[in-house]
């Protein structure tokens, strides 16, 4: 059986967070398609990712993650019905990855934002929050 601490796909996350002390580590950047499976093969082909899950996207639709052991792209094709679905091939949201997320949520309230979205889920705990420029970011710690 595998190590579920270290065979997560994220696992090594952790360790570019710790070569990277006080900064955060760009994890993700999600993108909205009409064309996921086919963009997720074509990542496999050309650069040599894999996909690393597969499954329901945060508003419904459907996500694919594809990438390496540390960083990757979800491509996400929302659901018909999603009306404020951004627009194909724009970003959906900026995901980065810290050390310690209570700190980091501090940080963001701090400087004005509000945070939502919270979710303690394996393999890490996350939380969401807009820039002004309307630009989403997720922020996750897998400690």
């Amino acid at each position: 059986m595998a190590d579920t601490a270290t065979s997560f796909p994220g696992a090594r996350m952790r360790e570019q967070v710790d070569d990277y002390p006080g900064q955060a580590v760009l994890e993700h950047v999600n993108v909205t398609t009409s064309a996921a499976r086919e963009t997720a093969r074509l990542c496999a082909d050309a650069f040599g990712w894999t996909i690393r899950w597969e499954g329901q996207g945060k508003l419904g639709g459907h996500s694919i993650h594809v990438g390496t052991g540390g960083t990757y792209v979800v491509l996400y094709t929302p659901p018909e019905d999603l009306k404020q679905a951004p627009g194909e091939g724009q970003p959906n949201h900026v995901g980065v990855c810290v050390r310690d997320l209570s700190a980091t949520e501090t940080k963001v309230r701090a400087a004005g934002y509000e945070t939502y979205a919270h979710a303690d889920y394996f393999p890490g705990k996350r939380f969401y929050f807009r820039d002004k420029g309307g630009v989403e970011f997720e922020v996750v710690s897998y400690a």
